[in-house]
């Protein structure tokens, strides 16, 4: 895909504190993230005219909800249901070169902390007809089976697989806006007893209130609001046909590698360009799958070189700066992508790597579909 003219810029980002928000709306905490946004680009709402927002689960957070609470009017607006910020920048980009709109703000808020949204109990992701009547009520539940079948065939070890939730502590200290900063030894995680046999409350997210927003715009535009553009340079997705229950081996989600060929081969690029990783993680096995099925180190490989510390701060391939989710923010990914923004333009203080250049971000739903991001920093 490259950079053209059309090419999706990232001009503005905002994000609201993390954590609880009583009596906010998710319309209202994505709305306050967007005037951080324009804020940041530059430029007041009536610029603004298109408009994807994410959707929370609970429901709230459609395009009519924020555009109404925002006081705008694009002449584009949609919601996806599962607009984890790859998904919304895929859209946006689409949108972008069909000439739909030409200055679009996407959006995502959740009051999923203080509204105590049932995330086991039949409505959360993974847990339809096909699973829920098998006891796997949270996707914690299938990701814990995935992990028992990754150390079987691959030999990954319980301390090779704490280096996961290890590492992103340590960046999360490093971080102003994380839920958990407290240190995290590797006798700390070990005693942790086991929440869903293999997994310790380390290797699970905590569930979170706040606001994410993004403004994009096309390359050729990009100058009339930023001298730093952040750009879309490679993208790739795939669906969730014949990538659920029916695969041999679909807890180990090796579909997942076709996304990680398809997005460095879009962005005409190397794994040995990218700067920095970030991964989407609910639980601490989606680092694991999906260094190794993006095409970083091997399924046999990973466990070590995990313990080799090389994703730490001052290792070799950085692995989600902002602590992830497992100790920034539970956001859907979106803080990820806020985060590689950041570090492209230089801006991410303690945690920034030095002269990063091009970010990869990763993203799954569940064990059903998938896509994945390369951004790259403007004078790449």
């Amino acid at each position: 895909m490259g950079i053209s003219p059309d090419t999706l810029a990232v001009v503005g980002i905002g994000r609201t504190a993390q954590g609880e928000h009583p009596g906010r709306t998710a319309s209202s905490l994505a709305v306050e993230a967007l005037g951080e946004a324009l804020s940041d680009a530059g430029i007041p709402k009536d610029r603004l005219d298109g408009l994807i927002t994410c959707k929370q689960m609970a429901g709230d957070g459609n395009d009519e909800l924020v555009a109404t609470t925002a006081g705008i009017h694009p002449k584009y607006s949609t919601t996806l249901d599962y607009g984890t910020c790859n998904f919304s920048l895929h859209q946006a980009q689409m949108v972008l070169r069909s000439g739909m709109a030409s200055t679009i703000a996407l959006t995502y808020g959740t009051n999923q902390r203080t509204d105590r949204f049932p995330f086991a109990g039949g409505r959360a992701p993974g847990a339809g007809s096909f699973s829920t009547p098998y006891g796997f009520a949270h996707i914690a539940g299938q990701a814990g089976m995935a992990l028992q079948r990754w150390r079987h065939l691959y030999g990954t070890t319980e301390e090779e697989f704490a280096h996961i939730a290890l590492s992103q502590r340590e960046w999360a200290q490093l971080n102003p806006i994380s839920l958990f900063k407290q240190p995290l030894t590797m006798d700390d995680y070990l005693a942790q007893p086991y929440l869903v046999d293999p997994l310790r409350r380390a290797d699970i997210t905590m569930i979170s209130d706040g606001g994410v927003s993004l403004i994009v715009t096309t390359a050729d535009r990009a100058s009339e609001y930023t001298d730093r553009p952040i750009y879309l340079s490679g993208m790739a997705q795939v669906g969730a046909t014949g990538s659920t229950y029916t695969q041999d081996d679909t807890v180990l989600r090796g579909w997942l590698r076709d996304v990680g060929d398809r997005v460095f081969e879009s962005a005409d690029m190397d794994r040995s360009d990218i700067d920095a990783v970030y991964i989407q993680d609910p639980t601490a096995v989606w680092p694991l799958q999906m260094l190794a099925h993006l095409g970083f180190q091997s399924p046999e490989d990973v466990g070590p070189w995990l313990a080799e510390r090389h994703t730490y701060p001052g290792g070799s391939l950085p692995v989600n700066t902002n602590g992830g989710q497992l100790s920034e923010a539970y956001m859907w990914g979106w803080l990820h992508i806020f985060e590689g923004v950041q570090q492209l333009r230089g801006a991410a203080d303690q945690r920034q790597i030095k002269d990063a250049r091009a970010v990869i971000y990763a993203s799954t739903f569940a064990f059903v579909k998938a896509a994945a991001s390369i951004l790259v920093r403007g004078d790449s």
